[in-house]
């Protein structure tokens, strides 16, 4: 299971970023569980045992780590089809997880969902959606609903810098802005979307100033560095939650995989993606500062990862051993006849 998120850290002692020693493991250790079970999804996908799409956050784990930091009960999360490490950052089960991955009757869609479209209620969190931006409209539409229930929580709504050039963006841009709805909107600016890089696909390649002619603040923020997520995200909270409407925050950050496991990736060198990987790497950024600060030995991080990997581990053996859904669930959750 998940380790149990809260608002701020246990710790008295607080490292140069602010961060203690409690926060700074619990950083470490979800992060740890999203790269390793991506890394798992992959084995299993070239095995056989997960079919159609399925794209991988590895590279981009700070980004949900930081953000749901920032979060209290309540608040919701909505995301397009990269959507594996949302579900871990808010608290979902990796066995459930990993059996909808593998379209198994143990997974939280039952089997159906699959990659991209897996749900969860009870943790807030709406999906994963596969059609490019459909859920920015949507999770404008669940800010709305806190709106009107006057409840003070808020929609968290990723998407990417693909999906940043939807039209329907900007119409939930516009509504957001002239009801002040409490919703905060996440690009996870990877720098490629499907393959082609922000520069050759968008005139303005300084994403958080889309919202600037609806009157919309913005900011860029380094989505490498957990800590600085944390604090922009807890600013943009709660500029949302005070009811001053929604806010942008543009995440620079990197995918080290392709666009989903059929993606060769040939539009970048490999020289790029280890220079990423050697100097940018948001685990290995936190490991440093655990390791600097003397709140952790490289062996105690390396007894965390074994713990890490068990529980990733489990997960595949859980979703190996449930069954596929019945034949009969190609009639559930279709269509509800109302009275």
């Amino acid at each position: 299971m998940a380790a149990k998120r809260t608002t701020k850290s246990t710790s008295s002692k607080s490292s140069a970023k602010g961060a203690g020693k409690d926060e700074l493991l619990q950083y470490y250790r979800e992060m740890l569980l999203m790269r390793r079970f991506e890394e798992k999804a992959g084995q299993l996908y070239g095995m056989g045992l997960i079919a159609g799409f399925c794209h991988l956050y590895i590279g981009q784990e700070a980004v949900v780590t930081g953000i749901q930091a920032a979060l209290q009960d309540g608040d919701q999360v909505i995301t397009g089809y990269r959507d594996h490490a949302h579900m871990l950052a808010t608290g979902m089960d990796p066995n459930g997880v990993m059996a909808e991955l593998t379209g198994r009757e143990g997974g939280y869609s039952r089997g159906k969902g699959g990659s991209m479209h897996m749900f969860s209620r009870e943790k807030k969190f709406f999906g994963g959606h596969g059609i490019v931006g459909a859920q920015v409209s949507l999770g404008t539409g669940l800010a709305f609903a806190n709106r009107y229930k006057e409840d003070k929580t808020v929609s968290i709504t990723y998407f990417g810098d693909g999906a940043a050039n939807q039209g329907q963006v900007y119409e939930s841009f516009n509504m957001a802005k002239l009801w002040d709805l409490p919703v905060v909107y996440i690009i996870e600016n990877n720098q490629y979307a499907m393959g082609t890089a922000v520069k050759r696909a968008s005139s303005e390649t300084h994403l958080h100033k889309r919202g600037a002619s609806f009157g919309i603040p913005g900011e860029e923020v380094d989505g490498m560095d957990v800590e600085a997520v944390k604090a922009a995200a807890a600013k943009a909270v709660k500029h949302a939650r005070d009811g001053k409407g929604p806010y942008i925050l543009e995440m620079k950050t990197y995918r080290y995989r392709g666009h989903s496991m059929s993606d060769p990736a040939k539009y970048r060198t490999r020289e790029e993606v280890d220079d990423i990987r050697s100097h940018h790497d948001p685990i290995d950024l936190v490991k440093k500062r655990l390791i600097d600060a003397g709140h952790a030995t490289e062996d105690e991080l390396k007894e965390l990862d074994k713990k890490v990997k068990k529980i990733v581990s489990d997960a595949a053996e859980f979703a190996k051993d449930s069954p596929e859904p019945d034949p009969a669930e190609l009639y559930t959750d279709v269509l509800v006849e109302a009275s």
